[in-house]
């Protein structure tokens, strides 16, 4: 069963460590010790407060991977725009008409959603993982 540190918990979770600590005083994750003394978070409990922390959307799009943040980028180059998205420590790139990033509104600063419906999807874990 992988066991994860608070920092790494914290990184998953787009949270500060600081907040994981105080779910673990509060009893929402239980925390043991590692060999070293640290504090390590099974990672079942992390995957369950991931699933809590879900927000669906329900509409009429069918994507449900929906990640909001802020344009940090906008190059136009004739009838195509170019648009990068800052999504926590995630950076999105989207390609599309000229005109629906201006319909959109989209600019240095906006705040926009990026919705993701992608038919593959590359998974690949970390080197390093706290056992």
């Amino acid at each position: 069963m992988p066991q994860f540190r608070i920092s790494h918990v914290a990184e998953v979770l787009g949270v500060s460590d600081d907040t994981v600590r105080r779910w673990v005083t509060s009893g929402r994750l239980h925390a043991d010790l590692d060999g070293s003394g640290r504090q390590v978070i099974d990672g079942e409990q992390v995957a369950a407060v991931a699933s809590e922390q879900l927000h669906v959307e329900h509409g009429h799009v069918s994507a449900r991977n929906r990640l909001t943040g802020i344009v940090t980028e906008v190059q136009v180059d004739g009838l195509m725009a170019q648009v990068e998205i800052a999504a926590g420590r995630f950076r999105l790139v989207s390609l599309m008409s000229r005109e629906a990033a201006e319909e959109l509104g989209l600019a240095v600063g906006a705040l926009a959603t990026a919705v993701v419906k992608a038919t593959s999807v590359l998974v690949e874990t970390p080197a390093e993982v706290v056992s």
